[in-house]
């Protein structure tokens, strides 16, 4: 793609880069057969293609974001699915980040909007908050009906019938290996994963302890950032990640960084681009390095055999598949452990929670979930895994068929308990 960028322009960074991102793309609209948007709306402006039409006008032109531009970019899931797609390797990701930078800077969104997106970002990356906020979720579902934005009404539908009592595993502490050691590990323990399901931490550092790892849960650890940096908050999601790259280097030579919400291991892994231009590039460099999704340090560690005699349905996140290139693993770790592993028509399509989207594009969301659900549903599973946290939340809505994430598969085949949502 041709681009017309002044020097002057160029000698910004996050300019110069995004030059090079749209001179990367050649108009082939690939993305378009795998984008979920684009699939749902079939709007031209609602495809990758579309969108990197949009972002380049309006960079070039050095204008705020208007109406038009940013209702076509809020409607991108990021989920990345283009960028597997893409022949010529357009890096996606880092020029829609960049564009909702922009737009936050620079465009006054309606007032319900900007009360919406402040709401969830001072809310959602806290757990004490969010298990609060779910709380008064729970107590308003009777009278969701009448809310006046379909948005908060998605905000209230999402509230669990139970909230999980806090786990004292996501306190700060080390976790002796049971056996000799052979690794140590810190883990990233989430925020919104803590208040929505305790069973995946829990479950993770069994696990690992069983094979021979020493876990260290860093004093310090908080949200990683990419709620906020998805909503194009710069510098709260900056603020929160310098904080989470101190808590690990401070806890001495790690093996690995185990994340086990692929969200959030997408976002770490980028923290060397998010801090290139930073005092703290090195070490922020150093942390991505050693991020690892719990499928992708299990593989390389290897597992024994195990006892799963389940028809499991695996639903590949976005942010593993796409976001981290991590396909095989997550399947091959589930039928070593003795699953039986089924995939569902269409497994690269998106379905539909992508962070905050589930609750910011409702109408578009309830589609893709539908879509998901139906193809998981016609492969008769007796459970369906996954390895984030919102993708078990999205598919959960809407399917009576347990979604347990899947360590906790792999934990209960290795040794561990039964996961309480099968046990239920």
């Amino acid at each position: 793609m041709q681009t017309n960028f002044t020097e002057e322009q160029l000698k910004k960074p996050g300019i110069a880069h995004a030059n090079d991102i749209l001179r990367a793309c050649v108009h082939c609209g690939f993305c378009t057969a795998t984008c979920p948007s684009y699939q749902v709306l079939g709007d031209e402006l609602d495809s990758p293609r579309g969108r990197i039409y949009l972002i380049k006008d309006m960079l070039e032109s050095g204008r705020a974001a208007d109406e038009k531009t940013v209702k076509h970019l809020d409607r991108c899931l990021s989920c990345l699915a283009c960028m597997t797609t893409c022949p010529s390797g357009v890096n996606y990701m880092h020029l829609i980040d960049h564009a909702r930078v922009h737009v936050e800077k620079t465009y006054k969104r309606p007032l319900m909007d900007r009360m919406l997106r402040w709401t969830l970002a001072k809310i959602v990356p806290y757990p004490g908050r969010f298990r609060l906020a779910m709380g008064g979720a729970k107590l308003a579902r009777p009278f969701a009906r009448f809310l006046p934005d379909k948005r908060l009404r998605a905000m209230v539908a999402m509230a669990p019938k139970s909230i999980p009592p806090v786990s004292r595993n996501d306190d700060p502490q080390v976790f002796a290996p049971i056996g000799a050691k052979k690794y140590r590990v810190a883990l990233q323990i989430g925020c919104a994963q803590r208040a929505l399901n305790t069973d995946i931490n829990d479950a993770t550092i069994r696990l690992l302890r069983r094979l021979g790892c020493e876990v260290v849960v860093p004093k310090g650890l908080g949200c990683c950032g990419a709620l906020s940096h998805h909503m194009g908050r710069e510098t709260e999601a900056h603020a929160q990640a310098a904080r989470n790259i101190h808590a690990y280097l401070g806890e001495g030579e790690l093996d690995a960084v185990i994340i086990n919400t692929s969200g959030c291991g997408t976002t770490v892994k980028d923290y060397g681009h998010m801090f290139r231009d930073d005092p703290l590039a090195e070490k922020a460099a150093k942390v991505a390095g050693l991020a690892c999704d719990i499928s992708e340090f299990l593989e390389r560690i290897g597992i024994p055999e195990g006892t799963g005699n389940m028809r499991v349905a695996y639903h590949a996140a976005c942010s593993l598949q796409h976001g981290q290139q991590i396909k095989s693993a997550p399947k091959d770790l589930l039928k070593r452990a003795g699953f039986e592993v089924v995939e569902p028509t269409d497994s690269h399509l998106c379905c539909g929670s992508a962070g905050t989207y589930n609750l910011l594009q409702p109408e578009i969301s309830d589609e893709l979930k539908r879509r998901k659900v139906a193809t998981l549903e016609a492969k008769s599973p007796q459970v369906i895994a996954a390895g984030n946290i919102g993708c078990m939340v999205q598919i959960g809505g809407g399917t009576d068929v347990p979604v347990v994430h899947t360590v906790e598969l792999l934990d209960w085949a290795l040794g561990g308990p039964k996961p309480p949502a099968l046990a239920g």
